[in-house]
C-alpha cells in the first residue's frame, strides 16, 4: 500500500469522524442532518447528469437501501442526543462488520479463520466495554447504547444491500446518484416537520451541516479513489481508523469521559475490525 494511498485513507477516516462530531457538537441535530443529506443529494444530481441509469435488477436494492439510510440518520441522531461520541461512534462502527461477519457466516456459510474469529472476539470485547464499564462521571443512558447498536445493524444492512445491488446496477455511478438524490427526502422530513425560520442562528446551523455533508462526501470519495490504488482489504481495514479518531475527538474537544478506558475500548474495536476485514 502506497503512501499516498495511506495518507487518502487516513484523510476518509479523519473527515467521517469529523462530520460525526460536528453532529454531536450540536443541540439541532435535525437540522444538521437535513444538510448533510442535502449536500449528498445533490452530488447524487451530479451524478445522475451523466451516470447510465441503473439497470432494473438493483432498483429494490436502491430502494431498500434508501429507506435503511433514513433510519440509520433517525437512530445516528438519538444515540448523540443520548450519549457521547467516544462511546456512540466506537459501537456503532464496530458493531457493523461483526454482524456482516456473522451473517455471513450464519446466511451464507462463509466458515471464518482463526483470525477472523479473533476479530470478532476483540470487537465484542471492546463494545462490551463502552457499553457496561466506561461509565463516565454520569451513568450512561441506556437508550444511547442502543440507540448505537441499531445505527450499527442499519450500517451492517445497507452495506450488505449495496455490495449485491452496485453488482446488479450495470452502473456504479447511477446506482450512487439515485441513493444520494433520494437523500432529499430527508431534507424535506425535515424542513416539513420543523418549518424553521431563517434566522442568522439557523442559517449557521445549516453551514455548519452542509460542512458535515461535505466531510462525508469527501471521505467516501477518498475511500472509493484508494479503492483503485491499494487491495480493497487492506483500504477498508485503514479506512476504520475513524474510529479511533472519532474517540480522540470525544475525549480532547468534548472532554468525555473516563478517556483511559473509552481509547482503549476503540483501539480494541479498531484492531478486532482490522483483523475481521484482512480475515476475508
Amino acid at each position: 500500500m502506497s503512501e499516498f494511498a495511506v495518507v487518502l485513507v487516513l484523510g476518509a477516516a479523519v473527515l467521517h469522524a469529523t462530520w460525526n462530531a460536528i453532529v454531536k457538537g450540536t443541540r439541532a441535530r435535525a437540522l444538521v442532518l437535513a444538510a448533510v443529506a442535502g449536500t449528498h443529494g445533490t452530488v447524487g444530481l451530479i451524478l445522475l447528469l451523466w451516470a447510465e441509469t441503473p439497470l432494473p435488477a438493483s432498483w429494490p436494492y436502491i430502494a431498500a437501501s434508501a429507506t435503511t439510510h433514513y433510519g440509520y440518520y433517525y437512530f445516528l441522531s438519538m444515540a448523540y442526543k443520548w450519549g457521547d461520541l467516544s462511546r456512540v461512534y466506537p459501537i456503532s462502527r464496530g458493531i457493523a462488520p461483526l454482524l456482516v461477519s456473522l451473517g455471513a457466516l450464519v446466511f451464507a456459510g462463509e466458515m471464518l479463520s482463526s483470525q477472523g474469529w479473533a476479530g470478532i472476539a476483540l470487537v465484542s470485547a471492546g463494545i462490551c466495554l463502552l457499553a457496561f464499564f466506561s461509565k463516565g462521571p454520569s451513568v450512561p443512558d441506556p437508550r444511547s447504547t442502543l440507540a448505537a447498536i441499531a445505527t450499527g445493524l442499519i450500517i451492517a444492512t445497507y452495506s450488505v444491500v449495496d455490495g449485491i445491488g452496485v453488482r446488479l446496477s450495470g452502473s456504479p455511478f447511477g446506482y450512487m446518484g439515485w441513493l444520494f438524490f433520494s437523500e432529499f427526502l430527508v431534507s424535506l422530513f425535515v424542513f416539513t416537520r420543523l418549518r424553521p425560520s431563517f434566522t442568522p442562528e439557523v442559517r449557521a446551523t445549516l453551514r455548519v451541516g452542509y460542512l458535515g455533508g461535505l466531510c462525508a462526501v469527501v471521505a467516501y470519495g477518498l475511500v472509493i479513489y484508494a479503492n483503485t490504488l491499494a487491495p480493497l482489504g487492506m483500504v477498508s481495514a485503514l479506512r476504520e481508523s475513524s474510529v479511533i479518531i472519532a474517540a480522540l475527538f470525544g475525549v480532547v474537544i468534548f472532554r468525555e469521559r473516563p478517556w483511559i478506558s473509552r481509547l482503549a475500548a476503540a483501539v480494541i474495536v479498531g484492531a478486532g475490525v482490522l483483523m475481521l476485514t484482512l480475515a476475508r
